[in-house]
């Protein structure tokens, strides 16, 4: 019996992995955080298959759906959204396996950042504009943030951040950035990306929050922001293609 930790991507399920797929086609049992997770990811179950929405559930109940599956010798599928090892809520839960001695795998998903981009058909390092991507989140009352890792020493880089569960922390965002990037730097929200009502929302680090708040938005949003969201960038093409600059694949530059 084994407990697969499956990365559903953010919301499409044609974002689906092979392998992903073909696990929750084949657990008999699948717990799912329904949350973030669409039920359309979770319908290939196979019939007859214990499926719940793990969202009202705490951990020690989901533990105990585990222990349960394992006493009967059935492989569970742990559904999460975009990629379990980002915010995936998935460390706890391997502790506990580890101390009843419950095997576990982790298979990786399409993270909500690559999805964003993909939607803002984008991408995020540029050429001599950002070639880094920052992945951080804004602290909360019930989980705060290691010392050191705070929005203004992430935005001294000036590279491209990806900000989760901070669409109610726009405000904060603004005073912590705009030292740092400046008021005209763009801004994109993306609201449930890979779902169907997902909402892209485009500003700067100063008339996002309005944005957003005529939106009506208040959860499920991705924050990316950085130089290299703008359409203006001079950038230099990237030398991998360069003709006139051979590598160890193309040995012979291009006349």
């Amino acid at each position: 019996m084994t407990v697969y930790f499956i990365g559903a991507g953010p919301g499409d399920p044609e974002l689906l992995t092979l392998k992903a797929a073909r696990l929750i086609k084949a657990c008999p049992v699948c717990l799912y955080a329904g949350s973030l997770v669409p039920e359309d990811v979770v319908a290939i179950a196979p019939e007859g298959a214990l499926v719940m929405d793990t969202a009202p559930m705490h951990l020690d109940e989901t533990h105990a759906e585990i222990t349960k599956a394992h006493a009967k010798g059935q492989d569970v599928a742990r559904v999460h959204s975009g990629d379990p090892s980002l915010y995936g809520a998935i460390a706890e839960q391997i502790r506990r396996l580890k101390a009843d001695g419950i095997p576990y795998e982790i298979i990786p998903g399409v993270p909500a950042y690559t999805a964003a981009a993909a939607a803002l058909g984008q991408e995020l390092t540029v050429p001599e504009v950002a070639q880094s991507i920052v992945l951080t989140r804004m602290s909360m009352k019930s989980t705060g943030m290691p010392a050191g890792e705070t929005l203004e020493n992430f935005g001294r880089t000036g590279t491209t951040l990806a900000i989760h569960l901070g669409i109610r922390a726009l405000r904060e965002i603004e005073r912590q950035l705009v030292p740092h990037y400046g008021e005209d730097c763009p801004v994109a929200v993306i609201y449930r990306v890979g779902w169907p009502d997902q909402l892209i929302i485009r500003g700067t680090l100063t008339d996002i929050r309005e944005k957003v708040r005529a939106a009506k938005i208040t959860r499920t949003a991705l924050i990316l922001l950085g130089p290299a969201l703008s359409d203006e960038n001079g950038f230099p093409d990237s030398a991998l293609y360069d003709a006139a600059k051979p590598h160890v694949l193309r040995p012979k530059a291009k006349a």
